[in-house]
Formats: C-alpha cells, sequence, structure tokens
C-alpha cells in the first residue's frame, strides 16, 4: 500500500503543482483579456481532450483536459490557442471582440499579464508562508570553517560576522549563499566584522557536486563555512510582502544570471529540469508539507513567468517582441515573418525540452541502463 501510494504521487502531485501553476498564468491572461472587453472562449488547463468543464454565462468555456502539460486561453477571432494569425475583426453584432481587433497596448497588456500574475502569485504565496509559518532567518555569523576549505585558506574564523560581499550589504546567511552562487566560482571580496574590528578578506570558492533532496547532482560554488544556527520568525503582513517581493526578485536575478551564464558557456546546462524532473519533484513535496508545496508551487511559479518572458516566438516574451516591433514601425510585422518567427520559435522550445529531457533521464539514469542494453 505505501508504495502505490508513493508510485501515485508523483502523477497527482505534478498534476496539482503543475496545474495551480498554469491556472495562475492562463488567468492573468483570462482577467486582463475581459477587462479589455475581449471574448474569451476558452479556458483550458491541458491541452488534448476534454476531460469534464462548464460553459459559464460569459460564454467562456472551462475546462480541464488530458495533458497536464500546460494550459491556454483562447480568444475570439484566434486562430489557434496562442493567439497567432487571428482575425482582426470584431462581431459587433453578436457582441464579441477579437484579441487582434484590440489596441497595441491592451495586446501588450493581455500577453504581459500571464507571467505578471505568476510573479503575484509567488510573492503572495511566499508572504502567506512568512506570516503562518514564518521566514526561517540566518544570521550571517560564522559557526563552522571547514578544514582545507577556501575559506580556512583565507583566514575565516568562528564567530566572524560577514557583513558584505562584492561591495553590497549582507545580513542574513542565505544573502551570502546567493551571492556566491550567482558568481558561479568566480572569486569574491568579503567585508567581516571579528570583535569590532572590520577585515576585507578575498577567497576565490571551489566547485563541488551537491546531491538535492530530490537525488539530483549539481556542480555548485562552495566557500567552506556554515551557519551558526536558524530561526523561524513569524512576519506581519508588511514586512512579509516585503520580504517576498525581495526573495521573488532574488531568485529573478539569479535566475537570469544563471541562463547568461549557459549561453555563454560559463555554465553546463545540465541543471535545467524537464517535465519528469518537475514531476519527480512535485511527487516528493506533496508527500512533504503542505507548507513545502506552496514554497514549491512558488519557485515553479516564478520560474514559469520568467521562462514565458524569454523574446522566443510561441512564448509571451515573444508576442510582446513582435509588439515591440509593432510600436516601432508603426505597424504590425508581415504575416510572412510571424510565420517565420513562429517556426524559429518551436524548434528553440523544442531543443530545450529536449536538452531539459535529456537532463532528466541522465538524473534518473536510465541513460546508464540503455547504455548497458546496446552495450
Amino acid at each position: 500500500m505505501d508504495q502505490l501510494i508513493q508510485s501515485l504521487s508523483y502523477p497527482i502531485g505534478f498534476a496539482v503543482v503543475l496545474g495551480i501553476v498554469v491556472f495562475v498564468h492562463e488567468f492573468g491572461h483570462y482577467w486582463v483579456a475581459r477587462r479589455c472587453g475581449v471574448t474569451v472562449e476558452t479556458f483550458s488547463i491541458g491541452f488534448g481532450p476534454e476531460i469534464f468543464g462548464w460553459t459559464a454565462r460569459s460564454g467562456t468555456r472551462w475546462k480541464v483536459s488530458l495533458l497536464p502539460l500546460g494550459g491556454y486561453v483562447k480568444m475570439y477571432g484566434d486562430a489557434n490557442a496562442s493567439s497567432a494569425g487571428g482575425s482582426a475583426a470584431d462581431d459587433l453584432e453578436n457582441g464579441k471582440v477579437s484579441f487582434q481587433g484590440r489596441p497595441l497596448k491592451a495586446r501588450a497588456a493581455i500577453v504581459a499579464a500571464g507571467p505578471v500574475f505568476n510573479f503575484i502569485y509567488a510573492i503572495v504565496a511566499l508572504a502567506a508562508l512568512y506570516m503562518i509559518w514564518g521566514q526561517q532567518t540566518t544570521p550571517a555569523v560564522i559557526g563552522t570553517v571547514v578544514e582545507n576549505s577556501p575559506a580556512a585558506a583565507a583566514g575565516l574564523e568562528p564567530g566572524d560576522r560577514v557583513i558584505g560581499i562584492d561591495g553590497q550589504p549582507v545580513t542574513r546567511f542565505e544573502e551570502l549563499q546567493t551571492a556566491v552562487m550567482a558568481g558561479n566560482g568566480a572569486p569574491v571580496t568579503l567585508a567581516v566584522d571579528r570583535d569590532g574590528r572590520m577585515l576585507a578578506i578575498g577567497l576565490t570558492p571551489e566547485m563541488v557536486s551537491v546531491d538535492d533532496r530530490f537525488g539530483n547532482t549539481h556542480q555548485m560554488p562552495r566557500i567552506g563555512i556554515a551557519a551558526s544556527g536558524t530561526e523561524w520568525v513569524r512576519q506581519g503582513p508588511v514586512e512579509a510582502i516585503g520580504g517576498a517581493a525581495r526573495e521573488t526578485i532574488s531568485i529573478v536575478v539569479l535566475t537570469f544570471t544563471s541562463v547568461g551564464e549557459m549561453i555563454a558557456g560559463d555554465r553546463g546546462t545540465e541543471e535545467l529540469a524537464g517535465v519528469i524532473g518537475i514531476a519527480q519533484m512535485s511527487g516528493e513535496v506533496v508527500r512533504m508539507s503542505v507548507a513545502t508545496v506552496i514554497w514549491f508551487t512558488a519557485m515553479l511559479s516564478i520560474n514559469l513567468g520568467l521562462i514565458n518572458l524569454l523574446p522566443v516566438p510561441l512564448l509571451d516574451g515573444g508576442h510582446l517582441a513582435f509588439y515591440a516591433a509593432e510600436a516601432v514601425r508603426g505597424r504590425p510585422l508581415s504575416q510572412r515573418s510571424q510565420e517565420y518567427g513562429f517556426r524559429l520559435g518551436l524548434v528553440l522550445v523544442l531543443t530545450l525540452m529536449v536538452v531539459a529531457t535529456w537532463n532528466d533521464l541522465v538524473r534518473l539514469r536510465v541513460v546508464d541502463y540503455l547504455s548497458g542494453l546496446f552495450s
């Protein structure tokens, strides 16, 4: 029975976690579209055949579909679910208004609303965690220095308080960790308070293999120190929202930095996770606690918002890039140019999916297993 429950936790956890994040994203598109007067024909969680659904008074068909790999909002006049190639005409006789018939600013707002709602959800979810369960805070005080580590070689000592890194102030140990990770092994300079004496200590982190709680291995920079202790502190609404906003911004900056390093070739792509990896992580978190599920959906929501903002046709960022070009030129790009753009976007998205799925299979050791079968 325990094994059956564990096996079911993966598909159920994946459907629930991804369903929440996708609903938030698509509801952003839907809510702003309705505020702009656009007629929404379909709101779907998942793709493919409909499992169940209902039609609202507004005429929108709300449904859950078979393949839980995303979702879409189809608006009146769209040729497809991605709002591409639709008609700009409004059906005034039936009181319907198309997405393509709206002004440029309205279309841009509708497209941008999906990622924006993802970020808003993350802030609200994290703020709720900080108010109900509390935020784990760790003073930036060194409790342990690992022998033969960069920290030991640089002369750091237990009891040292790190107050800054590369000119940026530090109050929590997590902020120090985030800054070191963002550097991806680059040399750093720590501002240290040692019994009232201010010291500037330079060191270069070492790259080590680290296994996360989901069994995945990552190359991470490490300086070789541990915190003196942690505590959970409940926060008031204002403090919690501010902390959640700062945490979201920090994750956005770190993610963009990591993606830039991958593009530049300074960081490997083995950290990317695909559908299989997300399903595995979802199955693990649903067996932990409600707080862990909320935290994971917040992290996934931030990443979904960021991915959709990439200037790649087929994604929201690609649409926004087309609209930026339209604003500069004073007229939309030609249908042929947009079609080529969507084809390029499809290739890029499929390539990303292949790389991420390959990483998932490597982590699950499926590649090693298949190599053994055919060697």
